[in-house]
């Protein structure tokens, strides 16, 4: 427990950290890869290049320093990270080495204004959010190795079968080499791949969505190609993926993670709205929603640049014609000729708040959303329009958190 001094002084940062977060965590990564560049091994390079990683920590901190006083608000973001930092391999070692870099971090930073009281009190504060973590991390490696199926760290698997689903975006099958069961999933969850690309230093770590539903003898990823944006560095292991691994290839995998799943209790309606990529958890719950509940009506609503780019439709679709309970809706930013020709989807344009109202039967449902950033601001805030229950919206953000 936390003295009321060193909550009073927690409490007292946090102007200052919403000034000054992103450059304490920007310092402390420089620090943290200086001192053990062995930690290259398990952070993703290009959320860091981009800036996404320090202000997904910068935030956490942030939100930690304002719930100083009542850590429980903020457990389930806890959860949340704790699921990445098993899926990636984040040990209870890892923690002591983060504090004291953080420490100097805000040291470097603050310079004098970081006094022996503020870094005495933040060093304790970050012991508790710590030993946090690492309870909450410690019951999910003993999970994740000891379920049916289950194992801990990574675990070899065959690339069985390669499927391009359009222009961007292929699929991947994944088989235990050593034909042992599998861990089941939730649909919505995630696993892990550790690849050793030839002529990288480090090996890269990728988290993908599983784009099938639980229960089969394989892990299917249908993975984006991410170095069409000119401003962008080309997506390593994307790129990786799809130019050089090939059928019969070996992948580390991690079991799956994640906290964004379907809620599988509640038998409301459920809506699943998509961008791009973000069909991958929708496809999954999609599919398990058939599969075990015939009775729960879906709104399936995807938005793709057009036909080209518009991956796993026929899935879609014929799950569609075979299950009255589903109802499908696609959106085409900029459709081709062969777009409109075929009547190939329902609006043109961007998912917004007028089409919704005549595509969503209900607001007493279940919404389920993920995509690109700006797809899912817009859907958050449309929902929100709508007066659905903040209880009832749900999403996921594609590598660190960010904030809608």
């Amino acid at each position: 427990m936390l003295s009321s001094n060193t909550i009073a002084i927690i409490k007292s940062t946090v102007p200052v950290l919403e000034v000054h977060g992103t450059a304490i965590t920007k310092r402390f990564y420089e620090r943290l890869f200086t001192g053990h560049p062995e930690l290259l091994n398990i952070f993703n390079h290009a959320n860091q290049k981009q800036g996404r990683q320090q202000t997904a920590l910068a935030n956490a901190v942030y939100a930690a320093a304002q719930n100083i006083d009542k850590l429980h608000a903020i457990l389930p973001v806890v959860k949340q990270i704790a699921h990445k930092h098993r899926s990636l391999g984040v040990k209870a070692e890892h923690y002591p080495i983060v504090g004291q870099n953080l420490l100097a971090a805000i040291k470097d930073v603050l310079g004098d204004a970081a006094t022996e009281d503020i870094l005495q009190a933040w060093a304790e504060a970050y012991g508790v959010i710590a030993d946090a973590f690492i309870g909450v991390e410690a019951e999910m490696y003993e999970q994740a190795e000891k379920q049916d199926g289950g194992w801990a760290g990574y675990r070899d698997f065959v690339l069985s079968k390669k499927v391009k689903e359009s222009e961007v975006i292929t699929s991947f099958y994944l088989v235990p080499q050593d034909g042992q069961a599998i861990a089941a999933f939730e649909p919505g969850q995630y696993i892990g791949l550790k690849m050793a690309i030839p002529g990288e230093e480090h090996t890269h770590l990728r988290q993908y969505s599983l784009s099938d539903a639980p229960g089969k003898p394989y892990y299917r990823i249908s993975v984006k190609r991410e170095d069409e944006i000119a401003e962008l560095p080309p997506g390593k292991v994307s790129v990786y993926l799809h130019e050089q691994l090939k059928e019969g290839d070996i992948l580390s995998v991690s079991a799956p993670a994640g906290e964004f799943t379907l809620d599988r209790e509640d038998k409301r309606p459920i809506v699943l709205l998509s961008g791009g990529v973000g069909l991958t958890p929708m496809l999954s719950m999609l599919t398990a929603v058939v599969d075990t509940d015939p009775a729960r009506q879906v709104t399936f609503v995807h938005a793709a640049r057009n036909g080209n780019a518009h991956a796993l439709k026929e899935q879609v679709e014929e799950i569609a014609r075979n299950h009255a309970q589903v109802s499908l809706y696609w959106c085409y930013e900029k459709p081709t000729d062969e777009d409109r020709a075929a009547n190939a989807f329902d609006k043109e344009g961007y998912v917004d708040l007028p089409w919704l109202r005549t595509v969503v039967p209900t607001t007493d449902a279940g919404f389920y959303f993920c995509g690109p950033v700006p797809f899912m601001k817009a859907i958050n805030g449309s929902l929100q329009e709508l007066g659905v229950a903040a209880a009832d919206i749900h999403y996921e953000f594609f590598g660190p958190a960010g904030t809608l």
